[in-house]
């Protein structure tokens, strides 16, 4: 099985699946510093510092994984750009597997939410301190950017965040 990891970091994931027996595994993230990680941690997967089009040809993987990768892209157009290509990618029957968070309706993430719609054009899309921007879903729209893809299986989840919060969450298989 031919695997990619989209937005991979410094290859945790598919460390865990090479431990697990996986060996054709691939990973591609847009930090070249997480990049240099991840070959330096894990010699035996192919990672690859990419930003744009995957640098793979059609029906390349048998799956495709998202962690929390939806979450660092605020834009719709670049997001259902990044679905596109990880469908062309895929090879027939190949599965996506995609883990993100949802919109939350508690206080506090409302108000982010409120404070920088205007600036981003987009309710969900908020600025943490530390400066990263960052995105919850709404699931309609989820339901809708992954609608090329047959759901096997959609499931919310409640997730604790790097800053020990709790989120509104789901993971999702689809097949191509």
């Amino acid at each position: 099985m031919k695997i990619l990891d989209v937005g991979c970091g410094y290859g945790r994931t598919l460390s865990e699946l090479y431990e697990f027996g996986y060996k054709n595994l691939y990973g591609v993230d847009f930090s070249e510093n997480m990049i240099k990680r991840a070959k330096a941690n894990n010699p035996n997967i192919d990672f690859e510092v990419n930003e744009g089009d995957l640098p793979y040809k059609n029906d390349t993987f048998d799956s495709v994984i998202l962690f929390a990768v939806l979450t660092c892209i605020s834009d719709d157009d670049t997001q259902r750009d990044l679905i596109q290509e990880i469908y062309r990618v895929l090879k027939p029957n190949g599965i996506i597997y995609v883990n993100d968070f949802l919109l939350n309706d508690d206080e506090r993430n409302i108000n982010r939410y409120n404070a920088y719609r205007a600036k981003y054009d987009n309710y969900g899309v908020f600025e943490l301190k530390e400066g990263a921007v960052l995105r919850h879903h709404d699931v309609d729209y989820i339901k809708e950017l992954l609608s090329d893809y047959k759901k096997l299986k959609f499931e919310r989840v409640t997730f604790k965040t790097m800053n020990g919060h709790t989120s509104n969450g789901f993971y999702y298989f689809g097949k191509k």
